[in-house]
């Protein structure tokens, strides 16, 4: 210290001995608690002594409540919902003063005060109270319960997703005032529904409605969601929607807001930055509004009176959650809806299984248009199979059909043209090269692979295949083909070189494009919208979809389509859809007669008889061979459980990046797939997250568990 310091602290202080005597007082003074954040000898709360916490631990051996000592100090902010430190870890032996201590401090939620505990032994004390906003509900707690038990996870994880991080700047912010509730909107482009009108006055009137909905073609989809919910709102409840991407949330945003205003519902993605999203989904749970859009995060969102859930586009790949216990927002969705007693609405252009499921059980009714109507809105849609490819010449040489050509130069006249190709990575599956049906194991029906070319095997259940024969017309020729998409744009703007061509994927997606001639170029689900509605489409490479290695493939291939084909203009106006693949295939013909309800139905009666999901529950087992092998005999598997496999997985290449699921570069590890008839799937869960929690306890190899997957092969 410089003696200008030394000086003017000796005149402040009193001199350097009394500034030691001071240090001595505090060193040797007693206080209620000794040590920051161990509140020992400090005095127990009078009332309520003992918080019941769920730790932020995903580790399924403990995945329970744990029980601490409410200081005198906390006792009026430590209260059910409210975001604690605690102490974890700490032994029998490390006890001072009645109180457990040591440990590593982690984060917890309060999920009940009571009056003592179950636990007979000393308790550690909470730490602290992070915020005394509380954000866990007991309605949030009970969602995020059922859902980690139907996917076999821990509740610390499903919380991880249910609750975003706090921030502390928009939890000081007051939410403001609740609006009352609006007028009941009329039913505008709902009424060309026939049971459009019928649905929008029920949420109106206070009822709970379920339905799947087969929206028509073009861009009313988003005015008619935001009707549902401003029906809700009028009943006074609050409702949910949950879109697969920020660019359908702002759709529906853009639509809530024309029909109700600003400040009547919150949106919540990932593009309004931390402290704003944080910021609305507060206002949520403290219900300043009642009204919510978003990804599939928002799934969780805390909504008070909920009156309404809705999800559209359940096919898409984006509702299937990554992190663990990886939930599909559909199936949380029906989870709160069956909870809650409120409406239920599963939209979109296509139709998945699961949803025709639905209409088929009775759980829900179907909400379509008629045929004609159908007819009018949809394009007309032209197909080039195989046979016209190899009888073109401007196929051979371009890689553009004759009447692609044509549908392209007679859709520039008038407006932009869309071009699907499918992205690259596609690995199509085996087929019979006359009829082109699948090739399928004669064993469990799933998936023939031949791994390196050689000899054929099962994809599920790893049986060998040897003298395959197509059961639907006895060929013995197999056939996959992959077709690269890389110089699609390039090719089309040599076609046409006075055009403009655009591209939208992966890199860079556009949002829309003008109302002007030009050449889009896109990959599935990065289809930019169009002012006024493409001119025509061309789908190309159907068979780099419909051949992919996959129980969903044909579904998948047709709900991209139908949605590419939506932003299409209508037959009356001359919009024109070209497919180029097999005219035969499902799939096919029911883009030609827009009809993916009748292929959904199809599909699902296929599915019942051959025993694959949905019909039955089904859980994809990963690990190294022998921790596999270990698991499943250790498993109490339900009696009616049948496993398929174990077969290998492909090793990932420490260059590329990973995959959720896929197993660490270099190691080989193998997957076995479990499958129940309906009513066995929480016994299969639960009966899985038991063998896991038992291995997460002795510490042994990794093994992965996937209830529902999406994706199996």
């Amino acid at each position: 210290m410089r003696s200008d310091d030394r000086q003017s602290g000796e005149s402040a202080g009193g001199g350097p001995e009394q500034l030691a005597l001071i240090r001595e007082t505090v060193r040797t003074a007693r206080v209620p608690r000794a040590k920051p954040r161990t509140w020992r000898g400090a005095a127990l709360a009078g009332e309520m002594p003992v918080a019941r916490v769920v730790v932020n631990k995903g580790v399924l051996h403990l995945d329970q409540f744990f029980d601490y000592a409410v200081p005198e100090e906390l006792d009026e902010v430590a209260r059910p919902g409210v975001r604690v430190r605690v102490r974890f870890g700490a032994g029998a032996h490390q006890v001072r003063g009645g109180r457990r201590e040591g440990g590593r401090l982690i984060d917890g939620f309060i999920v009940e005060r009571r009056a003592a505990s179950d636990y007979s032994g000393p308790l550690a004390a909470l730490a602290d109270v992070v915020s005394p906003e509380p954000v866990l509900s007991a309605e949030l707690l009970g969602l995020a319960r059922a859902v980690a038990d139907r996917y076999a996870g821990s509740l610390a994880d499903v919380l991880q997703l249910a609750v975003p991080p706090r921030n502390a700047r928009a939890e000081a912010k007051p939410s403001p005032d609740p609006l009352p509730p609006p007028a009941a909107p009329g039913p505008g482009t709902w009424e060309r529904y026939p049971n459009g009108p019928a649905f929008l006055d029920a949420l109106a009137g206070g009822g709970s409605p379920r339905a799947v909905w087969t929206a028509l073609p073009g861009p009313h989809w988003a005015g008619e969601l935001a009707a549902a919910v401003a029906a809700t709102l009028a009943s006074g409840r609050g409702s949910l929607v949950v879109v697969p991407d920020g660019r359908a949330a702002a759709r529906v945003d853009t639509a809530l807001t024309a029909l109700l205003g600003e400040g009547r519902h919150a949106l919540l993605t990932a593009e309004a930055g931390p402290e704003r999203r944080y910021r609305q989904w507060l206002a949520v749970r403290r219900g300043s509004v009642r009204a919510v859009v978003g990804t599939r995060a928002a799934m969780f969102a805390p909504v008070q009176d909920l009156g309404l859930v809705a999800v559209w586009d359940d096919g898409d790949s984006s509702h299937s959650e990554q992190h663990a216990p990886q939930p599909h927002a559909r199936e949380v969705l029906l989870l709160r809806a069956a909870h809650d007693q409120c409406g239920f609405l599963l939209g979109g252009t296509s139709c998945t299984v699961e949803a025709a499921q639905l209409v088929a059980t009775g759980w829900a009714l179907p909400l379509a248009a008629p045929r004609e109507r159908v007819r009018a809105a949809a394009p007309l849609v032209r197909t080039v199979g195989d046979g016209e490819l190899a009888r073109d010449e401007a196929a051979r040489v371009a890689r553009l059909p004759s009447l692609a050509w044509q549908a392209v130069r007679e859709g520039l006249r008038t407006g932009p043209v869309l071009v699907q190709v499918p992205r690259r990575g596609y690995v199509p599956r085996l087929a019979c090269e006359r009829c082109r049906a699948p090739a399928r194991c004669r064993h469990c029906a799933g998936p023939l692979q031949a791994p390196a070319e050689r000899d054929l095997r099962c994809g599920w259940c790893g049986r060998d295949e040897p003298g395959w024969h197509c059961a639907e017309c006895g060929s013995t020729r197999l056939r996959a083909r992959v077709v690269g998409a890389r110089r699609t744009a390039e090719e089309l703007g040599r076609a046409f070189p006075a055009v403009p061509v655009r591209t939208s994927g992966r890199d860079h997606v556009l949002e829309s494009v003008p109302d002007r001639p030009a050449l889009v170029v896109s990959t599935p689900g990065a289809e930019p919208v169009a002012d006024g509605g493409y001119a025509a489409a061309l789908l190309l490479d159907g068979w780099a979809m419909l051949g992919r290695p996959d129980l969903r493939a044909g579904e998948e291939a047709l709900r991209r389509w139908i949605h590419a084909g939506s932003l299409v203009r209508g037959q009356a106006e001359g919009g024109t859809v070209v497919v180029v693949a097999e005219p035969t295939l499902r799939p096919v013909q029911a883009l030609v007669r827009w009809d993916p309800v009748g292929h959904a139905r199809r599909e699902l009666a296929e599915r019942a008889e051959l025993g694959f999901p949905p019909v039955s529950r089904m859980a994809a087992v990963t690990g190294p061979p022998d921790a596999l092998t270990a698991f499943l005999a250790a498993a109490a598997l339900p009696g009616d459980a049948e496993v398929l496999g174990p077969v290998p997985l492909p090793m990932t290449d420490p260059g590329r990046p990973r995959r959720t699921g896929d197993p660490p570069p270099g190691e080989r590890w193998e997957r076995a797939l479990v499958r129940v008839p309906p009513g066995s799937g929480a016994a299969l869960a639960a009966a899985l997250k038991a063998a896991r929690a038992g291995r997460s306890a002795r510490g042994g190899d990794p093994v992965r568990v996937r209830i529902d997957p999406p994706d199996i092969g």
